[in-house]
């Protein structure tokens, strides 16, 4: 297999351009779409790859020059990995990064995460125990023979409500 001399990179963003140019072999000539004065395809793929791969056949078919193209973008796991494939599309018409960074903060502030943690359990005859506060005295977890109030605090807390939940909301920490 020859090496590739020349290869088009398939992109109009100027700062992708220099990125991948210095990731390049110094030997190969490089042309950018700029070059070619070629707008960019429909990216209507629903993934980074697939985008990618449209621009890549794209500009290829319409250079007769191999062609490298990349699609990438932030994902943010609370957002559902928004904005993702639309990362410059948050930017509006001419992908201005300071509006889409703004829509992120929106978009993060809106945010309120709600997690559940449940202990069952039946309610003992007599108050028992000292521990705790609220109903331990008379809560008996479910396949126990104590209430909470007649445990250690630290005790209690590796088996509570709270102790699950608190499990539950660390992946937002």
């Amino acid at each position: 297999m020859k090496k590739i001399s020349n290869l088009l990179i398939g992109t109009n963003n100027k700062g992708k351009l220099k990125e991948i140019k210095e990731l390049l072999p110094k030997y190969i000539k490089i042309y950018s779409t700029l070059d070619f004065k070629l707008k960019s395809p429909i990216e209507n793929g629903k993934t980074f790859e697939k985008n990618s791969i449209i621009k890549s056949k794209y500009f290829s078919k319409k250079t007769n020059l191999p062609c490298i193209a990349d699609d990438s973008g932030l994902e943010i796991d609370i957002l559902n990995k928004a904005p993702g494939i639309y990362s410059a599309r948050w930017g509006g018409k001419n992908s201005n990064f300071k509006k889409a960074i703004k829509k992120v903060y929106r978009e993060l502030n809106k945010k309120i995460a709600c997690v559940k943690g449940k202990v069952e359990g039946t309610i003992s005859p007599e108050p028992k125990g000292k521990n705790g506060f609220g109903y331990d005295p008379i809560f008996v977890p479910n396949g126990k023979k104590f209430t909470f109030g007649e445990i250690s605090s630290v005790t209690k807390y590796k088996m509570d409500h709270r102790f699950k939940a608190f499990k539950k909301i660390k992946k937002f920490l």
